[in-house]
This record gives C-alpha cells, sequence and structure tokens, in this order.
C-alpha cells in the first residue's frame, strides 16, 4: 500500500478552474486564485500539481512561502519566489528600467548602497514585482505560487494585494494559499467580494471521495474498501484527506485493516482506538520510536513545523548517517519527510504530529531545548541575518530568557524599519516590549524611540502622538533625542496633513531644547515647521517659512547637516522662485552641490528636477529634466522619475507638441494613479488640464480639474495655474477674449492674495498683453513688470515683448514695433501655439493702427491654427485677412464635422458655428464680435437655421441644436 494518495481525489473541478487560469496566463490575461481551507485539506498538493503543469507547458515559475520558522520577516513569501526563478534563469535588473533597484528589497544584489535610496512606497515595490513578472512571463506565462499566506507579514500581504489588483493585463497567475484565518483571509475575500479574484475554499471529502482515496491508498477499487472502514475514516478524520491517510496507515500498522488475497478486512473492535480520530494514533506512533529518534523528533518539534538539518545536528550531536537514517526509518518516516521547498530542511507532515512530539516533553525539558535550539542558530548564523533574529528571539522565549528575547525582537524590528516594512517593525517592536524587562529603563526607551519611528513610517500617525507620551514619560532618552523623536512625529504629521498636530509637535521640540538648544539642534526643526507653515492661514506664511528654510539651510549646511541643508535649500529656492528665478536657481544650485559632495543621489535628483523646471522657465530647455528623469531611472527613485515626466509634460505643453505631452501624460497618469502617487497624480491632471485648454478643448479640461478635486487637489490653491494657463489659454482659442480677460484676472488675484507660489498665471506676460490690447495698460505698466525679476521667464518675455509691440505701433513708433515683433517671436520660438496666438491677437491691432505685416502674420497663423485643428482661431484670422482686403483661401473640409442630419438639410460649416454659439444662448451681436461677422450676417444665419429645420424661433433652435452640438466651435469655416 502507499502511505499517501497518488491521486487528488475530490478535486477535478478545482484543477480544471487551474488549469484553465494557466492557460489565460499564457495568453497575456492574467488571474489570481487562492486556496482556502484547513490544514492538511489539499492545497499544497493542488499547488505542487498546478506548478508542475506550468513547468511542463513552459511557463516561468517563481515558488515563495511564508517563514518556516516562526513570524514571517519583511517579504519572506516575495524573496523567496524571486530567487527561485533567478537561480533558474537569471534577469539583467537593466531590463526593468527604474524598478530593478527597487526589487533590491527583495534581491540583494541589486540594492543600491542606502544613501541612494528614495523612500519609495510598498506600492512601489509592488509595482516593481509585477513589472518582473511580465517581464520573465512575456511569450509564455508565469506562475507565482505562495503558499502558507496566513503566516505572510504585513508588508507581503499589501504588495500581494497590489498584485491581485493589477494582474488581470500581466501574463501571470497569482496562486496563493492559506487557512481560513487571520488578516491574509480577510484581504483574499475582499478581493474576491470586489472581483479582482477568485477564492476557492476547499471542502473535506464525503463518504464516496474517502472511500476513493482509501482506494488509491489501498490499490484497489473504492468498492472493495471495507464499509466499516470507512465509517472509521469519516469518524476520525471528518473528511479531512490528510487526517484520513494518516488513519488509513495506522489502521494497517495497528492490524486494524487486514489485508489478505481475497483484499481488506476490518478485524476486531476499532472504535475505541479510533475514537479520538488522529491524536492518539499519533500518540502511539510517537511512543514506538526509540529513544534516540524521540530526542531527535524533540528538538525539531520544539523548532518548529519545519526545521533545518543543520541546527538540529548541532544540538544533538549526531552525525550526518545517524542524523538522516533516524529521520528517515519506517516510525519517523510517517511524522516527518523532506521539505518540498527547502534544500536541507525537513517537515512534520500535520500539525498534529508535531504537537504529539511536543506532548511528550515537560515544561523544564522544553526549555531547555529551546535554550540550545537558540545557542546553536547563534553559533551557526553570526550575527543572526534576516528570519534568523526573530528565530532565535522566539526561542528565546520558549527558554524562559525574556530580557534576551527582548533585544533580539528590538533587533528585528530596528532591520524591519530599514527595510521600509514598517508595519511588521510595529509588530515586533510590540514584542520586545512585552518581554524587556520594566526595570530596564534605558533599553526600553531605545526600543519605543524605535516603536514611534515604526508607527510614523506606517501612517499611524494617531498611535504614535498618542504613544509619545509614555516615552517622555518613561524617562530614559535626553532631551536632545527626544527632541529629534518629536521632530520626526512633526514630519510625519506633515505628511498626513496634519497641520495642527505637526506644528504642536514642533512646540514640544523646541520647548525640550530650550534656551540651551543650539542652531544645529533646531535646524531640522525649522525645516519641518517651515513646511507646516506653507498650509497654515495668515497672510504672511510664506514669507515667515521662507525665513526659516533660509536660516535652518544656512546653520544646516555649515554644521555640517547635509540631508537637512538639501532639503532647506530645495524649500527656499522653491518659495523664491515666483518672486526672483534667478535668486531661486542659485539655491537649487547650492542644494546640488551639497548632495554631489556629500553622495546623496536621491536628493541631488530631487534638486535637478527644481534646476530642469528653472531651465524650462527661464530658456525653454528641457535638458536636465530628462538629465533628472535618465537619472532617476537608473537609480530606481520610481517617484522622482513620475515627477520629472510630469514636468517634462507640462513643458511639452507649452511648447506646442501637445500629442507628445498627451501621450507621456497618458503614461505617467496610468503609473500615478495605480501607485496612488497623490501628489504627482494631482500635477499630472492639471497639466492635462493645461493640455485641453491648449487645445481648446473646455469639455476636456472642466473634465481633467473635475478629476484634480476628486483626488483631493484645492483649486484655489491653483487657481494660477487652472486659470491663467489653462482657462484662459482656452478661451482664446475659442476667440472669447472677455471670458480670457476674466479668467487671467481671476488668476492674478488667487496670486496676490493666496498663498501659492506657482509659476506662469500670466501676470508678468499674457495678462499685460491683453490689457494693451484692450487700451488697459501703458508704458508705466509695463515698465512695472519689466523690473520685477518674476518677469524675465521665457514664456512671459514673449508676450510681454508683444505688448510692446502694440504700445509703440499705437504711438506710431512702427520701427520699435517692428523690432519688438522681432524680440517676440525670438523669445516665443519655443512655444508653436502661443507665438503663433500671438501673431493672430496683434496682427488685429496692427490692421487698426497701420503698422507691421498684419496679413503676412495672419496668414502664418491662420495656416497653423487650421493644421492644428483650432477652427474658431483659424476663423478669426480669415475673418482680419478679408477686413484688410487680402485674398482667403477657402477650406471647405470642416463640413465633415457637421452631423449628418444636420449636412443632409443642408446647413453650411458656418451656420453650424452659428449654431453652436445660438447653443450658448449668445445673442447676434456677441456671436458677430466672437466669429467676426456683422450682426445682420449672423441674423441671416439664424433665419436660414429656422428654415433648414423647420423651427419656429430662436429658443426652439437652441434646444434642437443642443443635442447635436458639443463643442460650440467643431468645423472650420469656408464662407
Amino acid at each position: 500500500m502507499r502511505h499517501l494518495s497518488a491521486s487528488l481525489v475530490g478535486r477535478d473541478n478545482v484543477l480544471q478552474d487551474l488549469a484553465g487560469a494557466l492557460t489565460a496566463a499564457r495568453t497575456g490575461r492574467g488571474t489570481a486564485v487562492f486556496l482556502a481551507g484547513e490544514s492538511g485539506i489539499g492545497k499544497s498538493r493542488l499547488t505542487a500539481a498546478i506548478t508542475e503543469l506550468a513547468y511542463t507547458s513552459g511557463m516561468s515559475l517563481m515558488r515563495g512561502r511564508a517563514s518556516a520558522i516562526g513570524p514571517t520577516p519583511p517579504f519572506r513569501p516575495l524573496t523567496e519566489a524571486v530567487l527561485s526563478h533567478l537561480r533558474v534563469d537569471p534577469v539583467e535588473p537593466a531590463k526593468l528600467g527604474p524598478y530593478g533597484p527597487i526589487l533590491g528589497r527583495l534581491v540583494p544584489e541589486w540594492s543600491l548602497p542606502e544613501s541612494s535610496r528614495d523612500d519609495e512606497s510598498l506600492v512601489v515595490l509592488a509595482e516593481a514585482v509585477l513589472r518582473l513578472t511580465g517581464l520573465v512571463g512575456r511569450d509564455r506565462g508565469c506562475l507565482l505560487s505562495l503558499d502558507d499566506l496566513h503566516d505572510a507579514d504585513p508588508e507581503t500581504l499589501a504588495v500581494l494585494e497590489y498584485l491581485v489588483d493589477n494582474v488581470e493585463l500581466q501574463p501571470m497567475m497569482l496562486l496563493g494559499a492559506l487557512r481560513d484565518e487571520g488578516p491574509a483571509m480577510s484581504m483574499v475575500r475582499a478581493a474576491a467580494r470586489r472581483g479582482a479574484c477568485q477564492l476557492i475554499d476547499l471542502d473535506r471529502l464525503s463518504r464516496a471521495e474517502l472511500a476513493q482515496l482509501a482506494g488509491a491508498c489501498l490499490d484497489v477499487e473504492p468498492d472493495l474498501v471495507p464499509a466499516s472502514a470507512v465509517d472509521l475514516l469519516w469518524a476520525g478524520s471528518s473528511g479531512n484527506p490528510l487526517v484520513a491517510e494518516e488513519l488509513i496507515s495506522t489502521m494497517v500498522d495497528e492490524g486494524i485493516l487486514v489485508g489478505d488475497e481475497h483484499g481488506w478486512q476490518v478485524s476486531g473492535y476499532p472504535e475505541a482506538s479510533m475514537s479520538a480520530g488522529l491524536a492518539c494514533p499519533l500518540s502511539r506512533r510517537v511512543a514506538q520510536l526509540g529513544a534516540r529518534a524521540r530526542e531527535l523528533l524533540s528538538v525539531a518539534a520544539v523548532f518548529g513545523q519545519q526545521f533545518p538539518l543543520n541546527v538540529i545536528q548541532h544540538v544533538t550531536g549526531l552525525a550526518d548517517r545517524d542524523l538522516l537514517g533516524l529521520l528517515q526509518n519506517d516510525v519517523a518516516g510517517r511524522l516527518v519527510a523532506p521539505d518540498e521547498q527547502a534544500a536541507d530542511w525537513y517537515a512534520f507532515h500535520h500539525q498534529l504530529s508535531r504537537e504529539a512530539v511536543l506532548a511528550q516533553l515537560d515544561r523544564d525539558e522544553h526549555a531547555r531545548l529551546a535554550g540550545a535550539l537558540a545557542t546553536a542558530v547563534e553559533a551557526i548564523h553570526p550575527g543572526l541575518p534576516r528570519e534568523w533574529c526573530e528565530a532565535a528571539a522566539r526561542l528565546r522565549v520558549d527558554a524562559g530568557d525574556r530580557a534576551t528575547a527582548g533585544t533580539l525582537f528590538t533587533e528585528a524590528g530596528r532591520r524591519a524599519l530599514a527595510l521600509g516594512a514598517a508595519n511588521s517593525a510595529v509588530a515586533v517592536l510590540d514584542r520586545a516590549l512585552e518581554y524587556l524587562p520594566h526595570d530596564d529603563v534605558a533599553a526600553r526607551a531605545g526600543t519605543l524611540e524605535l516603536l514611534l519611528q515604526a508607527l510614523a513610517e506606517a501612517g499611524l500617525v494617531e498611535r504614535a502622538l498618542a504613544s509619545v507620551s509614555e516615552l517622555d514619560q518613561a524617562g530614559g532618552l535626553g532631551p536632545r533625542r527626544r527632541a529629534a523623536l518629536h521632530t520626526r512625529l512633526a514630519w510625519a504629521a506633515t505628511i498626513a496633513g496634519r497641520t495642527v498636530d505637526g506644528l504642536a509637535q514642533v512646540e514640544t521640540a523646541r520647548a525640550l531644547l530650550g534656551s540651551e538648544g543650539s542652531a544645529e539642534d533646531l535646524a531640522p526643526i525649522d525645516v519641518v515647521a517651515a513646511h507646516l507653515l506653507l498650509d497654515a492661514a495668515g497672510p504672511d506664511q510664506l514669507a515667515a517659512a521662507e525665513r526659516l528654510a533660509r536660516q535652518a539651510a544656512e546653520v544646516a549646511e555649515s554644521a555640517p547637516l547635509p540631508v537637512v541643508a538639501c532639503q532647506a535649500w530645495q524649500l527656499v529656492g522653491g518659495l523664491a522662485r515666483h518672486r526672483d528665478p534667478q535668486e531661486a536657481t542659485s539655491f537649487l544650485e547650492r542644494a546640488r552641490t551639497l548632495a554631489v559632495r556629500h553622495g546623496l543621489p536621491i536628493c541631488e535628483i530631487h534638486t535637478l528636477i527644481r534646476l530642469g523646471n528653472d531651465d524650462a522657465l527661464r530658456v525653454g530647455d528641457l535638458t536636465r529634466l530628462e538629465r533628472a528623469r535618465a537619472q532617476a531611472t537608473q537609480m530606481g527613485a520610481v517617484t522622482a522619475q513620475y515627477q520629472a515626466e510630469a514636468s517634462i509634460a507640462l513643458h511639452t505643453v507649452l511648447h506646442g507638441d501637445l500629442a507628445a505631452a498627451a501621450s507621456l501624460t497618458d503614461q505617467v497618469l496610468a503609473a500615478t494613479t495605480r501607485l496612488k502617487l497623490l501628489e504627482t497624480t494631482q500635477y499630472v491632471l492639471l497639466t492635462r488640464a493645461v493640455l485641453a485648454g491648449h487645445r481648446g478643448d473646455r469639455h476636456q479640461m472642466e473634465a481633467e480639474l473635475a478629476g484634480f478635486e476628486q483626488w483631493g487637489g484645492d483649486l484655489t490653491l491653483h487657481a494660477p495655474r487652472a486659470y491663467g494657463l489653462a482657462a484662459a489659454f482656452c478661451a482664446l482659442l475659442e476667440e472669447d477674449l472677455p471670458r480670457a480677460r476674466a479668467d487671467l484676472a481671476r488668476a492674478v488675484a488667487a496670486e496676490e492674495h493666496g498663498s501659492s507660489v506657482y509659476f506662469l498665471s500670466g501676470r508678468h506676460g499674457l495678462h499685460v498683453l491683453l490689457q494693451a490690447l484692450a487700451g488697459q495698460a501703458e508704458w508705466p505698466d509695463l515698465e512695472a513688470v519689466a523690473v520685477n525679476p518674476a518677469s524675465t521667464l521665457r514664456w512671459d518675455r514673449q508676450f510681454t515683448f508683444f505688448a510692446h509691440a502694440v504700445l509703440h505701433g499705437r504711438s506710431g513708433h512702427h520701427d520699435r514695433a517692428a523690432r519688438a515683433m522681432t524680440d517676440a517671436l525670438a523669445a516665443g520660438e519655443p512655444y508653436d501655439t502661443s507665438r503663433h496666438l500671438g501673431l493672430r491677437l496683434v496682427s488685429e491691432a496692427a490692421l487698426t493702427d497701420g503698422w507691421g505685416e498684419p496679413v503676412s502674420w495672419l496668414r502664418i497663423a491662420e495656416d497653423h491654427f487650421h493644421r492644428t485643428d483650432v477652427p474658431a482661431v483659424a476663423g478669426a484670422c480669415r475673418a482680419l485677412l478679408r477686413r484688410a482686403g487680402a485674398t482667403v483661401r477657402q477650406r471647405r473640409d470642416g463640413a465633415q464635422g457637421i452631423p449628418n442630419e444636420l449636412r443632409s438639410a443642408g446647413v453650411t460649416v458656418r451656420e453650424y458655428e452659428v449654431l453652436g454659439l445660438v447653443v450658448k444662448r449668445l445673442g447676434n451681436r456677441e456671436i458677430a464680435n466672437r466669429l467676426h461677422l456683422s450682426p445682420r450676417t449672423v441674423e441671416r444665419h439664424v433665419h436660414s437655421l429656422m428654415t433648414k429645420t423647420g423651427l419656429p424661433n430662436r429658443i426652439a433652435l437652441a434646444e434642437f441644436g443642443a443635442e447635436f452640438v458639443d463643442s460650440p466651435h467643431v468645423a472650420t469655416s469656408g464662407d
């Protein structure tokens, strides 16, 4: 007979579902499937069967399991899974772009020096794992199999949840196995409820299936298994396959089930011996062990469900041959077997097997063996790397050495925090405080300090703020360390948006230092205080924030505190930019010099992004932004990379390459929303609003601004960008100058009275030009703008040069006007759309005042806006050309934009344009001004529309037109 069944009884439908998921993964349709059930129900066997199927079909394999030696260290299942693949099929990390270095948290040889790491979230790590599975599964599929997830750490579960939510478009099958208990099961059930994964709850076997199982073990057909034997199996196992197999083996060994030439028969009265299920037979099996085998398995059981042979050998002193001989004899072989996933490890067949061995140990013997095992672990693994630190701590707890256990748990928590596994660190440090003696004030204070840091990193700000008073009362830390801790909590509160709590922590930190606090101690506090002031109410907060940041920067630079200095100079540069761009650049250059000098590559990248924005603003050059993106990609600074790309996208919009900007924002937004990078997502959504505005697409612009608000964006704070760079530009492309002036006025007012430091509101450029065109700005107004350093930005300079041309032309100084136009076109050379818009706007003034070359400028502008599908401006240019007496090229292709029903009724392109404005409830004079027609011409078009549609009046025409007109200007005029 077989001890275990060679088949998977009762699991045909499950196997079929899993095989189907594998097939889908090979074709690029990813899925996540979880097998749940009690111990022994068959999860591991199903996983092994599917793994074999994936292997034979040529798929990439990644196999991992939660810790075999107690509390799982951070990322253990993921690390094991990734390394299992890399051992067989190495991957060049450069193929993963910026995500290669991110995986250094799982693959040690891919990691960067600590100073080179960005503060990336678990979501970014999860995205890196997703990218890796996509790479190794390309063209063949990938199976990521994770077992014993009920023991997984919080960080692994966070990564797993992200994988589940984003696996659909990956060539991967994610297969997880877990018991129906704990946080992992809660996560899986929640994912199943929202349709993100398939959860298969494995049921116990029925009586008929137990008969099949018994027949497979006994090598007979199911109907030849005695019914009384099946009854016994049912009573003892309740349908659990592993328990049933153990019972069959026990029944045969003890003569309850006897086989001969006539088949299998039940003999004697087995009910009493089987009534306790598996526990009694296992206890008898343990009792049958010889002394040496019992000692060996006792040591193994104290260690855990799975156990390493070298540690067990160190404690027992057995030679290799003796050790393996004892483990593989007939009795011990029924209790333990080689671990399928870890070389040189063994495992108990069932948790009950281990418990049966532990039951024959008294408390003192258990403690003695645990102490010996802890000593062995410390000897074999000097320094207790990876999970061995927690393993030793657990064994010290079992040995009764609580103080040493507390110290080891503290070290394990410190390591988890260094890995970025803040939630695991919280759990481990809580255990440390449970075991550290209360009279060891210094040790407890150090552990509590780490715990508060972990709470802050995990986003558990509420608990951190509540726990800090415990540290203040306990003592054991000097004022400087406590002040530093309160400063760290202030940062956490800042990130969480809890300004009041952050300011309270700042005040506590200052109070702890008192009058004896040095400038060096106060600098880190001043930096976080400056950031908090940006979110505080009050008219002078920007100036106060800049003073604090500048003070901190100067002190930190001389201390030296290079990280604090870089943070401070970056903040000063950002605050100074709207006031004096050249000075802001000098501050940022100072921050970059410090970062390079002190080997802080992440600080350097973030500074490069800010410097790249300055270059783009001052001279229209994107070189440094591209360099920042390249460095971020190389260093694995994913957040910084997307920040650089978001900035590149905005300036690409300004340069008029709208298709490239749309493609880039699509890519970045897809990543940042998936990664939940809040600030970068808000920035990209605003950039997309600007993009829509520069296309003249008001509907899309408003949708992007609504999305910005849905992601927590504050339009009041960002009014300069929303109204000055997006809405005003959109109005100009709609030929709605009054609306453009109103939007610019709103943007300028927000800049003057709000707390925004955003550039390009139009205050020093486009606003000035529109005022000059309207006769509302004279030379003193332009001179007031010119003396402001903020007016030196190239985007703004093109508009101020255009304004100079308007005023010179109006004053009769035609040569000066011509030179100003030359300067304007040179300044606007990088900015395709705005340069041509300037030509259209200034040409009208030139026609009126009789200067320059308005006909030539209008032809250039008309051709551009026709090619870029901005019909309102193209039509305005043609109208102005007709006014100048110039010939106008006819463009009839706009008829394609007219709905079929209207085109079949004979509605012309111009009439369709008029209909769009009638829908907006504009009067004839307003429509005439918008389309550069006479009111009488508009009246004829409206009358023609009513005749062709058969409608009685203007109100009916507007209601009818609303069904067809999504945008008031979708066709190009041809008449």
